[in-house]
């Protein structure tokens, strides 16, 4: 039995604290997903459309300035994906969108284990005043109690607020000096994963509003997800700003992890 994948948009960068752009990116991603430039296959040889089911859903219609309204339609977008039998899988837009997701998520299978790549651990209490800022998705998910476990990859920006934040909520943080992909867990399920391409290093991936230097490399990222084995119920590709991005590489890099991704909800859905 193989798992159905909605690729769903979400057009939103409201909540960005710096710049905006992030609303911009799913018909980019998109774009290089099928573009003839490359092929469907990962690196598995697992090939969308011969063999992962994927399903592009389009766009959620958010109106990118009312949060709650916006909140409402994500929540209705992944529980209808849900009630389809199917595995939801989302382009930002801003990573504030991963806290309706997770809590649509959690309603239907329970608190979540959370594999998350970042420069930062998006865990403030708010940011600048705003309590659903792209920087705080987090901390909503962790008081919602939609999460069991977050382990954050790649985290190199780390302030003593969001340090007693992670202390507060018992998240695992691996430290990026000194990184090794041995310190990765493989995680129970459900699992799901997010992804904001700022976690990868500027060289591989520009295309964001917040560069931070001594990243991963995709190389790294790939092999993390390759070997993760419980089954994954929904996944998030965040803060590709392409407006920032060089000759689209940011978006190519988002097209392949979507394709990896895919891969692995395909390949790990027999397992609980």
């Amino acid at each position: 039995m193989h798992p159905l994948i909605h690729l769903i948009g979400l057009p939103t960068d409201q909540n960005s604290s710096f710049e905006r752009g992030a609303a911009l990116a799913p018909p980019a991603i998109r774009a290089a997903l099928w573009s003839d430039r490359g092929n469907l296959s990962a690196q598995s040889g697992l090939e969308i459309g011969a063999d992962i089911a994927l399903k592009d859903i389009g766009d959620v219609p958010l109106s990118d300035v009312d949060c709650a309204t916006d909140d409402a339609l994500i929540i209705q977008a992944v529980t209808e994906s849900v009630d389809a039998d199917a595995i939801p899988l989302l382009l930002g837009g801003d990573h504030a969108v991963s806290y309706p997701i997770v809590a649509a998520l959690a309603a239907r299978h329970g608190p979540l284990n959370i594999l998350h790549f970042d420069a930062h651990p998006d865990l403030y209490a708010d940011f600048e005043g705003n309590p659903r800022s792209h920087a705080s998705p987090f901390a909503r998910i962790l008081e919602g109690g939609h999460a069991k476990r977050i382990v954050q990859v790649g985290i190199r920006t780390l302030n003593q607020h969001c340090r007693e934040q992670a202390a507060r909520y018992d998240v695992e943080i691996l430290p990026i000096l000194d990184f090794d992909l041995e310190m990765v867990p493989i995680l129970d399920g459900p699992l799901y994963i997010s992804i904001d391409l700022d976690g990868i290093d500027p060289s591989e991936a520009p295309g964001v509003a917040h560069p931070e230097p001594g990243g991963l490399t995709v190389r790294e990222v790939l092999s993390i997800i390759a070997k993760q084995r419980a089954r994954i119920v929904g996944a998030d590709i965040v803060e590709l700003n392409p407006t920032r991005d060089v000759n689209d590489i940011t978006a190519i890099v988002a097209a392949k992890l979507v394709r990896e991704i895919a891969a692995q909800m395909h390949k790990n859905y027999e397992y609980l």
